[in-house]
């Protein structure tokens, strides 16, 4: 997995310290970054002493019990809980991942929480998603025909259908493409691992008649080109996924056309 830590000169601030729960013997410590735009207060990182033997195994069952139990102004995603929404996507102990899926017995010592790196934060743990949206938009995730629909449906071998493994099953979570450097620097232009996987996704489709349009609109020197195969989108993704290779599949038919 790929780790992050804050620069140095960060100026987050140390915040409340909550009091242990009483009677409690297996304790487990979380800070967790704090940041409300309304209040005016620079950001801050808040320190949660949770009981195990009364919580769930997860990162998320532990932000569960403490805005239920210790701090209802604690601000989260959360959704499924199943690792199929990616609502709850955010950066625990260094690493870009789903806290449903992340157990707490996966971090050693205290569980460090920050909201997703490289985007503005809305609130606490709620990164802005809107420009990431506008990007996975931007490139037609959709079934693009020219030929007359069919009675029933647009029929696809088994073949062709596994080309599309290993692309469907991203979840739009935004861990990849918060985790790319290249998408840090340049990602009002660069389209980052998440938006362009999808892209992919279509133009791999057997089904979809807009394969031309679709790399048109790529052929830019920022909209593709800045992937640097850094590889950390594939080292975060929590479903898996490999992103650097479906980028890497766009770039060879750029070329491909041009033979």
């Amino acid at each position: 997995m790929v780790q992050f830590t804050l620069p140095k000169n960060s100026r987050i601030t140390t915040g409340k310290t909550w009091p242990k729960p009483e009677g409690a013997t297996n304790l487990k410590t979380f800070k967790i970054y704090r940041w409300n735009e309304e209040s005016g207060e620079r950001p801050r990182i808040d320190t949660y002493f949770v009981d195990l033997d009364t919580c769930g195994p997860m990162i998320l069952d532990a932000l569960i019990k403490i805005k239920n139990e210790i701090d209802p102004t604690l601000t989260f995603r959360r959704s499924c809980r199943e690792g199929i929404c990616g609502s709850c996507a955010m950066m625990i102990d260094g690493i870009n991942t789903l806290a449903c899926t992340w157990g707490i017995d996966e971090v050693e010592g205290d569980v460090k929480i920050y909201p997703l790196p490289h985007m503005p934060v809305i609130k606490d743990l709620i990164p802005d998603l809107t420009h990431f949206y506008a990007q996975h938009a931007s490139i037609m995730p959709w079934l693009e025909t020219k030929t007359n629909e069919p009675q029933k449906e647009w029929r696809q071998t088994i073949e062709d259908r596994k080309k599309l493994d290993g692309l469907y099953e991203c979840i739009m979570c935004a861990s990849c493409s918060t985790a790319c450097p290249s998408y840090w620097w340049n990602g009002d232009k660069y389209l980052g691992p998440a938006a362009l996987l999808h892209a992919y996704r279509w133009i791999a489709d057997s089904r979809d008649e807009a394969t031309g349009e679709r790399l048109d609109d790529l052929e830019d020197p920022f909209k593709l080109y800045r992937c640097h195969t850094i590889m950390n989108c594939a080292k975060t993704c929590p479903k898996g996924l490999n992103p650097a290779k479906a980028i890497s599949h766009i770039k060879e038919m750029m070329v491909e056309r041009t033979l």
